[in-house]
């Protein structure tokens, strides 16, 4: 399927989030994440999302569950203006991923 969205990624999330994270969400980062927040990023595809509220009003999380540990991917869609983009701000464990989201866009 082609890409609906343009993806961006911010370049602390390939320096300090990905080589923290095992081997296996790093590689479906590229093979799986990516193609669907190109693809269908209001809804997460295969996988849930959700609105964020307070600080990262505006955002959204792609809901990941490796080994038993929840990990969340923060990203904000951007409709306009063309073309339309998706930003990748934060991908950790649950809470530091939001607060490395808090940092990044303040």
């Amino acid at each position: 399927m082609r890409a609906k969205y343009l993806l961006q990624v911010h370049p602390l999330v390939f320096s300090e989030d990905l080589p923290t994270l095992p081997k296996e969400l790093q590689s479906d980062f590229e093979r799986l994440f990516k193609p669907i927040l190109q693809i269908s990023p209001n809804n997460g595809g295969i996988l849930n999302c959700h609105k964020l509220k307070g600080r990262l009003k505006g955002y959204h999380s792609l809901e990941i569950t490796y080994n038993n540990q929840q990990y969340r991917l923060v990203y904000r869609i951007y409709d306009k203006p063309i073309p339309k983009r998706v930003k990748v701000i934060s991908f950790d464990v649950h809470d530091p991923a939001y607060e490395k989201a808090q940092q990044r866009v303040s």
